[in-house]
C-alpha cells in the first residue's frame, strides 16, 4: 500500500470519528426535554450560504468544518435563548445564612493599648501614736489588719497615774470635810451676830474661809478629772479606716508620748504610674486605663479605671500620675501590677471569649464553611471590647473579616 493511500485511509477514519462525535452531541441535545431549560437547536444563517438552515443532524465528512462552526454558534444562540426565555437576572454573590448562636467577624476600631507597670499606693498614710507615756498592756493589731476609725488598737498604762488618782481622792475628801466645818462655824457666828455677841469681822473671816475651801475642792476635783482623762488617753485609737502596714511595738514595750504604734494605709488605694517623658504632653486627668489580670491564670477580663491626678514635676525622666480603680482592697501596698493605657486607635478584629477553645496549648475557633463548622487555629491578642461594650479578645491571625464563627 502506498504512503498516499495510507494517509487517505487514516484521514478518513479521523473524519469519521469526529463526525460520529458530533452526531452523538446533536442526538443527545434533541432528546433532552425542554423542561430542563434546554431549547432545541435554532436555525442559523451561515455566512457563506446566506440562508437560514438548521444545524445538520448527520455530520458529513465533506462539510465537517461547517458543522463544527455551526455547532459553536448554535450553542451561543441556545444559551442566549435560554436566558431570555427564563428571564434570568444577572448573577449576585451568595450570602451565607446566619447560624444561630454565631458571630460575624468584622474589623472595628479599638484602642491601641500600651502596657506599663503601676504601683499600688494609698492616698494617705497616717500614724497611730500614743498620747501618754507608759507601758503597752494590750495590743489588738498586727500587720495587715483591717481597722476602722476609732477602733482601740492598743492600751498604754502608766502606774504613776493610778497613784496620783489615789492622792487626789484623799485630798478631795479632806477638802470636803473642811468645807462642811467652815459652813457649820459660819452658821453659828451668824446666829451670834444677830444677838450682838460677836463682831461682824469674825463673820466675814469665816465666810472667806468657806469660799477658799470650796474653791480648793473644785480644783482637786478638776485635777482628778485630768488624771482620769490621761488614763483614758492610754487607749490608742485608729485615726482612720484602712489597713495596718507596720506595727513596730509589742505588749510590754515602753513608749513615750507621741511615739508611733502603727502605720495605717488610710482611705482607698490608687495606682501610681511612672510613664516615659514622651507621654507627658498627652496624658491628662480623666483618661481611661485598664487594669490587667493579676496572675497569668486569671481571667482575661480587664478592670476599668481613670487617671485622677497628673503631677506637674518630672522625676528621672518620667511623668507621675495617679489612677483610681475599684477593687484594689485585696492588693498589697507597693505591689506592681500591669496597666494598659490608650496610645490611640487602630483597626482590629475582636470576638467574644466564649467562642475560643484551647487544646494542647493552641487556641481554636469554629468557622462556618461549606455548610459545616471547621476548627481553625487562631492567634489571640490582648483583651479588648466588642462594639456593644462587652468584654472580648482581639484576634491577630487565623480569621478574616466576614468569617462567621459558631460557639463550640
Amino acid at each position: 500500500m502506498s504512503k498516499m493511500m495510507k494517509s487517505h485511509v487514516i484521514g478518513g477514519f479521523a473524519l469519521a470519528a469526529l463526525g460520529a462525535a458530533g452526531l452523538a452531541v446533536q442526538v443527545a441535545r434533541a432528546e433532552r426535554p425542554v423542561s430542563e431549560g434546554v431549547v432545541p437547536p435554532l436555525p442559523i444563517t451561515h455566512p457563506s450560504r446566506g440562508v437560514a438552515s438548521p444545524v445538520p443532524s448527520v455530520p458529513s465528512v465533506l462539510g465537517l468544518e461547517d458543522m463544527v462552526h455551526d455547532s459553536v454558534i448554535s450553542r451561543v444562540i441556545t444559551t442566549a435563548a435560554v436566558a431570555e426565555a427564563a428571564g434570568a437576572a444577572p448573577s449576585s454573590p451568595v450570602v451565607a445564612p446566619s447560624v444561630p448562636g454565631g458571630f460575624k467577624v468584622e474589623m472595628s476600631e479599638i484602642d491601641d493599648l500600651k502596657s506599663v507597670y503601676a504601683t499600688v499606693r494609698s492616698t494617705d498614710r497616717v500614724e497611730a501614736r500614743a498620747r501618754i507615756g507608759g507601758t503597752i498592756s494590750s495590743l489588738n493589731i498586727d500587720e495587715g489588719s483591717e481597722v476602722k476609725t476609732g477602733q482601740v488598737l492598743a492600751t498604754v498604762v502608766d502606774q504613776k497615774l493610778a497613784l496620783k488618782l489615789k492622792a487626789l481622792a484623799a485630798q478631795i475628801e479632806g477638802l470636803k470635810a473642811q468645807v462642811e466645818n467652815a459652813k457649820r462655824e459660819l452658821g453659828r457666828q451668824e446666829e451670834l451676830i444677830k444677838r450682838g455677841f460677836t463682831p461682824k469681822a469674825k463673820v466675814d473671816e469665816l465666810r472667806t474661809q468657806l469660799e477658799v475651801a470650796e474653791n480648793q475642792l473644785k480644783s482637786a476635783e478638776a485635777e482628778s478629772d485630768v488624771v482620769n482623762r490621761q488614763v483614758q488617753e492610754g487607749e490608742v485609737l485608729a485615726p482612720a479606716s484602712g489597713r495596718a502596714l507596720l506595727v513596730p511595738v509589742t505588749v510590754g514595750s515602753v513608749v513615750l508620748p507621741g511615739e508611733s504604734l502603727a502605720t495605717i494605709a488610710a482611705n482607698q488605694y490608687v495606682l501610681r504610674l511612672e510613664l516615659p517623658e514622651r507621654h507627658a504632653r498627652f496624658i491628662k486627668k480623666g483618661d481611661p486605663i485598664q487594669l490587667g489580670p493579676r496572675t497569668v491564670t486569671s481571667a482575661n477580663s480587664l478592670i476599668k479605671g481613670a487617671i485622677t491626678q497628673v503631677y506637674p514635676e518630672l522625676q528621672s525622666g518620667h511623668v507621675i500620675a495617679d489612677a483610681s480603680v475599684t477593687g484594689l482592697g485585696n492588693y498589697f501596698v507597693g505591689e506592681r501590677v500591669l496597666v494598659y493605657i490608650s496610645g490611640g486607635k487602630r483597626q482590629g478584629m475582636v470576638i467574644p471569649h466564649e467562642f475560643v477553645t484551647t487544646r494542647y496549648g493552641y487556641d481554636f475557633v469554629k468557622v462556618r464553611r461549606d455548610g459545616g463548622a471547621t476548627d481553625v487555629v487562631v492567634q489571640l491578642g490582648p483583651a479588648a471590647e466588642l462594639g456593644d461594650g462587652k468584654a472580648g479578645i482581639e484576634v491577630l491571625g487565623g480569621l478574616n473579616p466576614g468569617d462567621e464563627i459558631v460557639q463550640p
